[in-house]
C-alpha cells in the first residue's frame, strides 16, 4: 500500500484509487480535484476525460491530455481554497496549485477550477489559470534609434530613453 499522490495522507486504495479504477463517484468537488491530480500522476488519461463535464469533454481529447501530462513529473498538490462543492451542493470551486517539473525545471500550475454535480457525479467544468498578467502598452514601443516622442528632435536613446 502506498500513499495517495494527491497528498491527502491516505493510501491510494482508500482515497483516489476507487474513483479512478472502479468508477466510484467523488463525494465532493475537492475529492474529484484530488482524483484528477492523481490520474495525471498515474497516467490514467481516460479518467481525466470521463470526469469532465460533457460539453467541455470534446475540446480535449485523451491524446491531447496524454501529450501534455506525460511530459511532466508531478511533484505535489496544494488545495488553497474551496467554495461549495460539498455533498449536497450542485456546484463548487477549488483553487489549487499543482507542482511539477518539466525537463527537470520546477514549475507550478495555479488554477481556480469550477465543478458541477450531475446526479451523484461531480464533474470538472473548467479552470482559470492564475499567473502573471500580460503587460499591455498604452502606446507603441519606441525604438532606441527612433526620434524621441517628446519632440526634441534627438534620438530616443539620447533624450528620454
Amino acid at each position: 500500500m502506498s500513499n495517495c499522490p494527491c497528498g491527502s495522507g491516505q493510501t491510494l486504495e482508500t482515497c483516489c484509487g476507487p474513483l479512478i479504477r472502479e468508477g466510484k463517484p467523488a463525494t465532493s468537488a475537492v475529492a474529484l480535484m484530488r482524483s484528477r491530480y492523481t490520474a495525471h500522476v498515474l497516467g490514467e488519461y481516460q479518467y481525466l476525460n470521463t470526469s469532465m463535464y460533457a460539453p467541455e469533454r470534446s475540446e480535449d481529447s485523451i491524446e491531447d491530455i496524454k501529450e501534455w501530462s506525460s511530459k511532466l513529473e508531478w511533484k505535489g498538490l496544494d488545495i488553497l481554497s474551496t467554495s461549495g462543492g460539498n455533498e449536497n451542493d450542485t456546484e463548487g470551486e477549488v483553487e489549487f496549485v499543482a507542482h511539477y517539473a518539466l525537463s527537470g525545471v520546477p514549475q507550478q500550475l495555479h488554477e481556480h477550477s469550477t465543478f458541477r454535480k450531475e446526479g451523484e457525479r461531480w464533474l470538472y467544468v473548467d479552470g482559470k489559470v492564475r499567473g502573471h498578467e500580460t503587460y499591455r502598452r498604452e502606446a507603441p514601443k519606441v525604438g532606441r534609434n527612433e526620434p524621441c516622442p517628446c519632440g526634441s528632435g534627438k534620438k530616443f536613446k539620447k533624450c528620454c530613453g
